[in-house]
Formats: C-alpha cells, sequence, structure tokens
C-alpha cells in the first residue's frame, strides 16, 4: 500500500514556476512508474508526465513538453513537477498517481486501471495575471 500527498501549488502569473512535490509513505515506492494527471474545470483530465520505476526514462504529454519536468527521489520516497513558463490554460488540479503501467521501462502515461491506482488528493495550480 501506499499513501501520497502532493503540495506545491498555489497562484502564479503566466511565465511564472512552481514545483509540485508528491511525498509516498509505503515500501513500495521505487517499484512502481509515478505520473502527474491533471483536471481543469469542465475538462477531462489528462495525463501531464511519468517516470519510471528507475527515473532513468520519462515521458510527457505534449502541451507541457519542454517547459515542465518530472523527477523522483527513490531514497527519500518523493516525486516532484517542475512547471517552469507556466501559461494560464495550465490551470488545473494536479494529482500525483503512482502504479502507472511500465513496458521495457518505459512508463505509460495512462491512468491506472481502477483500483490498482495510488492518488495523491489533488493540488490547485492557477496561472494568472
Amino acid at each position: 500500500q501506499l499513501l501520497l500527498v502532493g503540495s506545491g501549488g498555489g497562484l502564479v502569473q503566466p511565465g511564472g514556476s512552481l514545483r509540485l512535490s508528491c511525498a509516498v509513505t509505503g515500501p513500495m515506492f521505487s517499484y512502481v512508474a509515478v505520473g502527474w494527471f491533471r483536471q481543469a474545470p469542465g475538462k477531462d483530465r489528462e495525463g501531464v508526465a511519468c517516470i519510471s520505476r528507475s527515473g532513468g526514462v520519462t515521458y510527457y504529454a505534449d502541451s507541457v513538453k519542454g517547459r515542465f519536468t518530472i523527477s523522483r527521489d527513490n531514497v527519500e520516497n518523493l516525486a516532484y513537477l517542475q512547471m517552469n513558463s507556466l501559461k494560464p490554460e495550465d490551470t488545473a488540479l494536479y494529482y500525483c498517481v503512482a502504479n502507472l503501467p511500465e513496458i521495457n521501462g518505459q512508463c505509460v502515461l495512462v491512468e491506472p486501471p481502477d483500483g490498482t491506482g495510488y492518488w495523491a488528493p489533488g493540488t490547485q495550480v492557477t496561472v494568472s495575471s
């Protein structure tokens, strides 16, 4: 079992930066791929980025590629999402999720099947002037 808690959200101006953190409690962290998802008001939830169990392979949605960086610390049981050059359209509730699928060392940016994923409560990110 894993328990996830996200933090680091807030209000930032366009062009600004935020770093989201995800603290994970439980013995399995280094054995699971981790990802970040987000949901804006009135829109479906979408995958943002994921990172493999080892931390060596990452994947990003096209909308954030080049602006966001996902990372993890398997010693401290932490995952991060560094968000730079933020845009108003990045405004959303952000979720850290553990136990994403991983195939041949590559994380797959999809929501884990029902009952198999571990979700942190959402962290609000608002990008506005």
